[in-house]
């Protein structure tokens, strides 16, 4: 049985006080969780120690850093290497977020050398993929999003593929006002397991989990997450609640 994930995306926000107090009151609240269930926070580097101290004690939260460099060490002030993650004891890094992709300029070829540096350094990537409105509105989703599939993963033998989980996030449904529907993300996260059967075969694309990252909140998530390919969320503001 593939993972389901909850993944919260804290982004840049919240003091170390105020995310000390929203874990604490998170596992606090928390109903146990089935063994293929897991909580993953994305917290900000500075934080990632001081949170870790209160996941340490459960195997249901799990940390992920927000991103990683594509070097492995050298002079790139302000970077944080997928070794010094895992010194840390940290799983889990998103790679290739909508928000470093559009801010940050990363394309498809440097999200697969983050890829590639963070599974020599083994950690987990949860690698995002999406298609912003102008691709939407000319219905070539389908065909954008195999190309970052194709571009950033498919050089990755299958033993590798497996380590990763995808989160498809449709960048117009996030902060526009817009709303993807769960027949939309449905249909999406089919498309994209088909097009890793393709490359990888159905039994290999049946076991990655795909995460749906499009405004997730509580009045949608169940909705969301019944979909016969979703299999949890990517969290952003609604996470902070």
């Amino acid at each position: 049985m593939r993972k389901k994930i909850a993944a919260a995306n804290w982004k840049m926000n919240l003091t170390l006080q105020e995310g000390d107090q929203l874990i604490t009151e998170i596992i606090k609240l928390a109903k146990p969780l089935a063994t293929h269930q897991l909580a993953v926070f994305a917290v900000p580097y500075p934080y990632l120690s001081a949170i870790k101290v209160h996941t340490a004690t459960t195997s249901q939260f799990l940390l992920a850093a927000q991103n990683c460099a594509q070097q492995q060490a050298g002079a790139y002030t302000g970077e944080v290497s997928a070794a010094m993650l895992h010194s840390l004891g940290i799983p889990y890094v998103l790679i290739g977020h909508s928000e470093r992709r559009a801010y940050q300029n990363e394309t498809n070829e440097i999200l697969a050398q983050k890829i590639n540096i963070a599974l020599a350094n083994n950690l987990l990537p949860i690698f995002c993929c999406g298609e912003p409105l102008t691709i939407r509105e000319q219905a070539t989703q389908n065909e954008y999003v195999a190309q970052q599939l194709q571009d950033s993963l498919f050089h990755l033998a299958a033993s590798q593929l497996l380590q990763v989980a995808i989160a498809y996030e449709p960048i117009w449904a996030i902060g526009t006002g817009l709303t993807a529907t769960s027949e939309q993300a449905q249909q999406m996260h089919a498309h994209i397991r088909q097009t890793l059967a393709t490359k990888y075969g159905l039994e290999v694309a049946n076991s990655i989990s795909i995460l749906y990252g499009g405004s997730v909140k509580a009045s949608n998530a169940a909705e969301l997450f019944e979909q016969p390919d979703v299999d949890g969320g990517l969290v952003g503001g609604a996470s902070l609640q």
